[in-house]
């Protein structure tokens, strides 16, 4: 087995994947918490009337 050495570029292009990786999964935790509220306040299967504006 030889032994090789990784290149500076693949440590750099590890890193950025990782930090969108994270961007990403943090970006979909939030449609989905903002999913799970929007549905919780959902009564009967129905939106909540809207207001009477002026």
């Amino acid at each position: 087995m030889a032994i090789h050495c990784e290149h500076e570029l693949h440590t750099r292009r590890r890193g950025r994947n990782l930090g969108l990786g994270l961007v990403l999964g943090a970006f979909a935790a939030l449609i989905f918490g903002l999913t799970v509220v929007k549905i919780s306040h959902l009564e009967e299967g129905r939106l909540p009337a809207a207001e009477a504006g002026p």
